[in-house]
């Protein structure tokens, strides 16, 4: 079972005592935030949690899944990419 948007920010809510309005209007300003610095190719460190940057993807050739024998060409891209930080590691490894 996943943890969806709305029982996180229900369940941060509770932990911290605060609204869910409050808590809601934290996390949209705070994706914002971080949705901006990486389009603008900034990295977004936050301690204890992980790293936020973006990729370079050169062109490349796939093949089409509907037609083995159809070569289709993948354009360039910059996509996001997350590096959990090292307590978020040992967290989930349980140490």
């Amino acid at each position: 079972m996943a943890l969806n948007r709305s029982k996180f920010l229900n369940s941060v809510a509770e932990r911290a005592n605060a609204s869910r309005r409050d808590v809601e209007h934290v996390w949209e300003n705070a994706l914002g935030v971080i949705q901006e610095a990486i389009k603008k190719g900034e990295d977004v460190s936050i301690t204890g949690f992980g790293k936020f940057t973006t990729q370079r993807r050169a062109e490349r050739q796939g093949v089409n899944p509907r037609n083995p024998s159809q070569k289709v060409t993948i354009p360039a891209a910059t996509v996001p990419k997350f590096s959990a930080g090292s307590q978020l590691k040992q967290a989930v490894k349980g140490g």
